[in-house]
Protein backbone atom coordinates (compact mmCIF):
# COMPACT_ATOMS: atom_id res chain seq x y z
CA UNK A 1 0.00 0.00 0.00
CA UNK A 2 1.28 3.24 -0.78
CA UNK A 3 0.52 6.26 1.45
CA UNK A 4 0.11 9.31 -0.14
CA UNK A 5 0.41 12.43 1.98
CA UNK A 6 -1.73 15.84 1.27
CA UNK A 7 -0.11 18.66 2.24
CA UNK A 8 -1.80 21.90 2.68
CA UNK A 9 -0.72 24.96 1.05
CA UNK A 10 -0.61 28.13 3.09
CA UNK A 11 -0.85 31.10 1.36
CA UNK A 12 1.18 33.82 3.72
CA UNK A 13 0.36 37.46 2.78
CA UNK A 14 3.02 40.05 2.03
CA UNK A 15 4.48 41.88 5.20
CA UNK A 16 3.87 45.69 4.84
CA UNK A 17 7.44 46.90 3.72
CA UNK A 18 9.13 48.16 6.71
CA UNK A 19 10.39 51.65 7.04
CA UNK A 20 14.18 52.21 7.53
CA UNK A 21 14.79 53.92 10.65
CA UNK A 22 18.13 55.88 11.07
CA UNK A 23 19.37 54.92 14.27
CA UNK A 24 19.58 57.78 16.50
CA UNK A 25 22.10 59.39 17.68
CA UNK A 26 23.65 58.29 21.11
CA UNK A 27 23.74 61.79 23.12
CA UNK A 28 26.73 63.43 23.53
CA UNK A 29 28.02 63.51 26.94
CA UNK A 30 30.16 66.35 28.14
CA UNK A 31 32.41 66.00 30.69
CA UNK A 32 31.73 68.91 32.73
CA UNK A 33 30.75 70.38 36.26
CA UNK A 34 26.91 69.75 36.01
CA UNK A 35 27.47 65.41 35.92
CA UNK A 36 30.06 65.32 38.29
CA UNK A 37 28.33 67.69 40.75
CA UNK A 38 25.15 65.14 40.19
CA UNK A 39 26.68 62.03 40.42
CA UNK A 40 28.53 63.49 44.06
CA UNK A 41 24.78 64.88 45.26
CA UNK A 42 23.44 60.96 44.49
CA UNK A 43 26.32 59.00 46.27
CA UNK A 44 25.53 60.97 49.98
CA UNK A 45 21.91 59.77 49.65
CA UNK A 46 22.76 55.73 49.36
CA UNK A 47 25.00 56.49 52.34
CA UNK A 48 22.43 58.09 54.21
CA UNK A 49 19.98 55.91 53.45
CA UNK A 50 22.38 52.67 54.61
CA UNK A 51 23.44 54.49 57.58
CA UNK A 52 20.37 53.85 59.87
CA UNK A 53 20.43 50.40 59.57
CA UNK A 54 24.37 49.70 60.93
CA UNK A 55 23.23 52.04 63.48
CA UNK A 56 20.66 50.10 64.52
CA UNK A 57 22.33 46.88 64.44
CA UNK A 58 24.72 48.91 66.96
CA UNK A 59 21.75 49.50 69.45
CA UNK A 60 21.15 45.52 69.27
CA UNK A 61 24.59 44.96 71.11
CA UNK A 62 23.46 45.82 74.26
CA UNK A 63 19.73 44.53 73.52
CA UNK A 64 18.33 41.25 75.42
CA UNK A 65 17.41 38.18 72.70
CA UNK A 66 14.87 35.54 72.51
CA UNK A 67 13.02 33.56 70.39
CA UNK A 68 9.40 32.84 69.99
CA UNK A 69 7.80 30.41 68.21
CA UNK A 70 3.82 29.94 66.87
CA UNK A 71 2.51 27.83 64.24
CA UNK A 72 5.09 27.89 61.01
CA UNK A 73 6.55 31.35 62.22
CA UNK A 74 9.68 32.16 63.93
CA UNK A 75 10.54 35.50 65.22
CA UNK A 76 14.15 36.69 66.75
CA UNK A 77 13.00 39.17 69.46
CA UNK A 78 14.92 41.86 71.23
CA UNK A 79 14.37 44.59 74.01
CA UNK A 80 15.72 47.26 74.36
CA UNK A 81 15.56 49.43 77.03
CA UNK A 82 13.24 52.50 75.21
CA UNK A 83 10.09 54.44 74.68
CA UNK A 84 8.17 51.63 73.72
CA UNK A 85 8.36 51.63 69.62
CA UNK A 86 8.16 48.47 68.11
CA UNK A 87 9.69 47.33 65.08
CA UNK A 88 8.92 44.26 62.99
CA UNK A 89 11.31 43.63 59.93
CA UNK A 90 12.58 46.68 59.59
CA UNK A 91 8.83 48.91 59.27
CA UNK A 92 6.53 49.69 62.29
CA UNK A 93 4.21 48.03 63.81
CA UNK A 94 1.23 49.40 62.67
CA UNK A 95 2.69 49.20 59.02
CA UNK A 96 3.41 45.69 59.31
CA UNK A 97 0.45 44.30 61.69
CA UNK A 98 -2.49 46.77 60.01
CA UNK A 99 -5.23 44.77 62.16
CA UNK A 100 -5.19 46.34 65.41
CA UNK A 101 -6.37 42.77 66.89
CA UNK A 102 -2.64 41.54 65.66
CA UNK A 103 -1.10 44.85 67.40
CA UNK A 104 -3.32 44.14 70.72
CA UNK A 105 -2.09 40.87 70.98
CA UNK A 106 2.23 42.58 70.67
CA UNK A 107 1.50 44.18 73.28
CA UNK A 108 -0.01 41.88 75.48
CA UNK A 109 2.98 40.84 77.68
CA UNK A 110 3.92 44.75 78.23
CA UNK A 111 0.39 45.06 79.23
CA UNK A 112 -0.06 42.31 82.22
CA UNK A 113 3.62 43.63 83.38
CA UNK A 114 2.43 46.97 83.54
CA UNK A 115 6.01 47.84 81.49
CA UNK A 116 4.30 49.75 78.24
CA UNK A 117 6.25 52.54 77.01
CA UNK A 118 9.55 51.09 79.07
CA UNK A 119 11.14 48.93 75.95
CA UNK A 120 12.07 49.23 72.74
CA UNK A 121 11.31 45.90 70.14
CA UNK A 122 12.77 44.97 67.32
CA UNK A 123 11.61 42.09 65.60
CA UNK A 124 12.55 39.64 62.58
CA UNK A 125 9.78 37.30 61.62
CA UNK A 126 10.07 34.89 59.31
CA UNK A 127 7.62 31.70 57.99
CA UNK A 128 3.45 31.40 58.41
CA UNK A 129 1.39 33.95 58.11
CA UNK A 130 0.17 37.50 59.59
CA UNK A 131 -1.35 35.78 62.63
CA UNK A 132 1.15 33.14 63.37
CA UNK A 133 3.69 36.22 63.48
CA UNK A 134 2.09 38.43 65.80
CA UNK A 135 1.66 34.85 68.04
CA UNK A 136 5.52 34.28 67.88
CA UNK A 137 6.45 37.97 68.41
CA UNK A 138 4.15 37.63 71.62
CA UNK A 139 6.12 34.25 72.79
CA UNK A 140 9.29 36.21 71.94
CA UNK A 141 8.98 39.81 74.07
CA UNK A 142 7.37 37.22 76.99
CA UNK A 143 10.99 35.50 76.73
CA UNK A 144 12.64 38.41 76.52
CA UNK A 145 11.10 39.88 79.46
CA UNK A 146 11.61 37.13 81.39
CA UNK A 147 15.17 37.07 80.56
CA UNK A 148 15.51 40.86 81.43
CA UNK A 149 13.77 41.03 84.66
CA UNK A 150 13.24 37.21 86.32
CA UNK A 151 10.42 38.80 88.63
CA UNK A 152 8.11 39.02 85.69
CA UNK A 153 8.16 35.40 85.43
CA UNK A 154 5.40 34.69 87.36
CA UNK A 155 2.83 37.09 85.55
CA UNK A 156 3.16 36.06 82.38
CA UNK A 157 3.34 32.64 83.16
CA UNK A 158 0.33 32.73 84.88
CA UNK A 159 -0.77 34.93 81.81
CA UNK A 160 -0.02 31.73 79.36
CA UNK A 161 2.76 33.42 77.60
CA UNK A 162 5.50 31.72 78.18
CA UNK A 163 4.31 28.53 77.08
CA UNK A 164 4.89 27.84 72.98
CA UNK A 165 1.50 27.23 71.49
CA UNK A 166 1.93 23.68 70.33
CA UNK A 167 -1.33 23.79 67.79
CA UNK A 168 0.16 23.68 64.00
CA UNK A 169 -1.72 22.69 60.65
CA UNK A 170 -2.79 19.20 61.04
CA UNK A 171 -1.37 16.96 58.07
CA UNK A 172 -3.36 15.67 54.73
CA UNK A 173 -4.02 12.37 55.13
CA UNK A 174 -4.43 9.59 52.25
CA UNK A 175 -7.77 9.12 51.24
CA UNK A 176 -8.87 12.47 52.30
CA UNK A 177 -9.48 15.68 50.58
CA UNK A 178 -7.67 17.38 53.46
CA UNK A 179 -6.54 16.69 57.01
CA UNK A 180 -10.32 15.34 57.40
CA UNK A 181 -12.20 16.31 55.22
CA UNK A 182 -13.43 12.96 53.47
CA UNK A 183 -14.94 12.29 50.52
CA UNK A 184 -19.27 13.31 50.11
CA UNK A 185 -21.07 10.36 51.47
CA UNK A 186 -23.45 8.44 48.63
CA UNK A 187 -25.81 5.92 49.50
CA UNK A 188 -26.15 4.19 46.58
Amino acid sequence: MTETKKTATTVKKAAPAKKEIAPKAAPVKKEGAPKVAAEKKAAPKVAAAKAPAAGSVAKLNNATYATGKRKDSIARVYLIPGKGNIIVNNKPIAEYFRRPVLRMIIAQPFGVTKREGSYDIVAMCTGGGLSGQAGAVKHGISKALVTAEPDLRKPLKAAGFLTRDSRVVERKHYGFHKARRSTQFSKR
